[in-house]
């Protein structure tokens, strides 16, 4: 099809040089990806490298221990990501001894790989012909045939990924999957696309309607709310704070952080040291209670938004089951409280 020569044509022109595009071992394709997941590349590069030469093989990151492998990812955000990584590492070294599925159903089985996971492997290890489609796919697609159905409903992800598989090249699906991928990201952006340079300027429905600002279209489904977050920093004279890991299955699972007091309203000093005065430990302890930031630090996730107060409190007593200050960045936190932490100079 003339479509899938084109791109893959431009695709040879302008695709830029990146580690994982040097190779189809499908442990370094797999890494990519996972890092790449809701992340630009520019963003990502870093984390890849890092985590390349910190585990060269499966069987290194498999090894690790889950602390580990989540402070390398810090500050990449969607930690489940790196949980999901590297439960797979350990499930592909020690019951596959090493072997990645070497197809799209069988990729599928692992945790944390979906459609386009499994389809980038698959397509650019194996050479299986199946197709990608990510933001930038959709993003192409839509434009160029015009397509109104929202990317982000059931209808949307079917039409879109059998467009995508109608479109791919079956003798070279590696190349045309990360060609239209590549087009996404640095010919057909989401804003300022470059389509007085487009080698699809005279056939795209979207420059030829004028409704390439409209498209793609997506539903807006998310409901945010909103949180206060009171961090506790506690610092005792021998030198010591509390870092508590997080437990459950909520946002930043397993990473460490200052004791939290989570509220739905704004919380002043008397809120704090009413809920410091409850504290068993710190009874009949002299402690001074300060406000770390006047202006409130606001974090915004993709379902919810922080806002963020540290409190600092200074205690003239030793703090039973704390840790050193001289360990603290040991530790895998949220970027929010590495941020601080740097900050603050411990």
């Amino acid at each position: 099809m003339v479509f899938s020569k084109t791109i893959i044509h431009w695709y040879s022109n302008n695709k830029r040089d990146l580690p994982w595009r040097q190779t189809i071992d499908p442990y370094r394709i797999w890494l990519s990806e996972i890092i790449l997941q809701q992340t630009q590349i520019k963003q990502g590069l870093p984390y890849y490298e890092s985590f390349i030469k910190e585990f060269p093989s499966i069987f290194h990151l498999a090894k690790a221990q889950e602390s580990e492998v989540l402070k390398l990812w810090q500050g990449l955000g969607y930690y489940s990501r790196a949980r999901n990584l590297h439960t797979t590492a350990k499930y592909i070294a020690e019951e596959l001894n090493g072997v990645f599925p070497n197809t799209y159903e069988g990729l599928l089985q692992l945790k944390g790989v979906g459609d386009y996971t499994a389809s980038a492997i698959a397509s650019i290890c194996f050479n299986e012909a199946t197709a990608v489609v990510d933001g930038n796919v959709y993003r192409v697609l839509s434009r160029y045939f015009g397509i109104k159905t929202p990317i982000n409903s059931s209808k949307g992800s079917k039409e879109f990924k059998l467009l995508a598989q109608d479109l791919i090249d079956k003798q070279n699906p590696a190349e045309f999957n990360q060609a239209i991928m590549e087009f996404g990201a640095i010919q057909c952006k989401p804003q300022n696309p470059n389509c007085e340079d487009c080698p699809f300027q005279n056939s795209c429905v979207a420059l030829q309607t004028k409704t390439i600002n409209e498209l793609p279209i997506k539903l807006k489904t998310i409901k945010v709310s909103k949180k206060h977050f009171n961090y506790l920093v506690f610092l005792s004279k021998d030198k010591k704070t509390f870092l508590e890991k997080r437990e459950g299955k909520g946002i930043w699972q397993n990473l460490y952080q200052f004791p939290l007091l989570e509220s739905k309203r704004h919380l002043d000093v008397n809120d704090i040291e009413k809920h410091i005065n409850k504290n068993e430990l710190l009874k009949n302890v002299d402690y001074e209670l300060s406000l770390y930031n006047e202006a409130v630090i606001i974090h915004k996730l993709s379902h919810q938004h922080l806002y963020v107060k540290f409190w600092i409190i200074t205690v003239d007593a030793v703090l039973p089951k704390s840790i050193s200050i001289d360990t603290i960045h040991d530790f895998p936190v949220p970027i929010l409280i590495g941020n601080f932490i740097d900050h603050f100079n411990f």
